[in-house]
C-alpha cells in the first residue's frame, strides 16, 4: 500500500486548489474569446481574469514559485496593450502551460512523497 507523507499531502492540497482556480481562469478566457468573436467589450473579462488569477499566484508562491511566475506573467499579459486577438492567443498559451506545469507538479509530488508501507501479516 502506498502512503504519502505530510508534506506531500500539503502540496497535493495546494495543487488541487490551484487546478480549480486555473479552471476558473480558463473559463473566463474562453468567455472572453466568445466576446471577441461577437465583437463585444472585453474589459469586464480582463478585470475578472486579473482578479481570479491573482489569488492563484498567491496560492502557488510558497511551494511552487516557478508556476506562480507563469501565473504572474498571465496577469501581466492582461495589463499590456495590443489587440484582443493577440492577448487571447497569449492567454490561451499561458493557461495551457500552467495546466501542464501543474500536472507535472502533481506527478513529481506523488513520486517524491509516496512511500511503500508494507505491513507484516504475521
Amino acid at each position: 500500500m502506498k502512503k504519502m507523507d505530510g508534506a506531500g499531502l500539503a502540496k497535493m492540497q495546494t495543487l488541487e486548489k490551484a487546478q480549480l482556480q486555473l479552471q476558473r481562469v480558463h473559463g473566463l478566457v474562453e468567455q472572453m474569446a466568445l466576446a471577441i468573436r461577437s465583437q463585444q467589450e472585453t474589459a469586464p473579462f480582463r478585470q475578472s481574469i486579473t482578479r481570479t488569477a491573482t489569488p492563484l499566484a498567491g496560492t502557488l508562491k510558497a511551494q511552487f514559485g516557478m508556476i506562480a511566475d507563469q501565473v504572474t506573467s498571465l496577469i501581466l499579459v492582461m495589463s499590456r496593450g495590443g489587440g484582443d486577438q493577440a492577448r487571447l492567443r497569449a492567454l490561451r498559451e499561458l493557461v495551457a502551460q500552467t495546466r501542464t506545469a501543474l500536472d507535472i507538479a502533481v506527478t513529481k509530488t506523488e513520486q517524491l512523497h509516496t512511500s511503500d508501507s508494507t505491513s507484516p501479516t504475521d
